[in-house]
């Protein structure tokens, strides 16, 4: 049986996770609700699997796909309400072996865990064409700004969507201010964003937050 970290916002859902999980044999080995926390809590226990939400706070799932690597010896199964072609085939193109939605069932959860955790692929039936449509046609944008980002740039722009000062983003982010508002500035460049109301249409037409965030 595997080893399992739930990154998941919402207890409720937490719980009824593990309860299918544990209830067929899995060990549930974190529960994480921040994005920033996913990294060190992976790196600090390695589980088999990594259950990840996308719709996290602080740090969206996709930059916490791109921080973990392909490399790491956590496979990563997506399970979030996001079901958009963009959103699956990012994740995948991100390293993760898998997605589900989160109206999937228990049986399907249970199906894709296991696949996942022996190194394989499981992509709900119904989110399947997106992967046909999507994975190696091209259709990911050449030159993504967004893409260029480093990975303390991504979490400093989350911070920035989220309305946080340049003090606030030092506390949560354990940078000074100057050194956020060094960041600030290369990011708002870079993306060609001037105000405030750009910044969080830009994030949530990313989803990098969401309107109930």
């Amino acid at each position: 049986m595997a080893r399992i970290a739930i990154a998941e916002d919402h207890e409720v859902v937490r719980d009824g996770l593990r309860r299918i999980l544990e209830a067929n044999g899995h060990e549930v080995v974190a529960e994480i609700g921040d994005g920033l926390k996913v990294l060190a809590q992976i790196q600090q226990l390695w589980p088999d699997v990594l259950i990840l939400d996308l719709g996290l706070p602080h740090l969206h799932g996709l930059d916490v796909l791109r921080t973990l690597g392909r490399d790491t010896r956590t496979n990563v199964l997506v399970l979030s309400a996001e079901e958009g072609d963009d959103f699956v085939i990012a994740a995948l193109k991100q390293g993760a072996k898998g997605y589900l939605p989160k109206s999937c069932s228990g049986k399907e959860l249970l199906a894709a865990v296991e696949a996942v955790a022996q190194g394989g692929h499981y992509v709900a039936t119904g989110l399947s064409h997106a992967v046909v449509r999507g994975l190696g046609d091209g259709t990911a944008k050449p030159g993504d700004p967004y893409d260029s980002l480093s990975d303390r740039e991504r979490e400093v722009f989350h911070a920035m969507a989220e309305g946080l000062s340049n003090a606030e983003v030092g506390e949560r982010l354990f940078i000074s201010p100057r050194t956020a508002e060094s960041h600030r500035g290369r990011i708002l460049k870079q993306l060609g964003l001037r105000s405030q109301t750009e910044i969080v249409l830009y994030a949530l037409r990313r989803g990098v937050i969401t309107l109930d965030s």
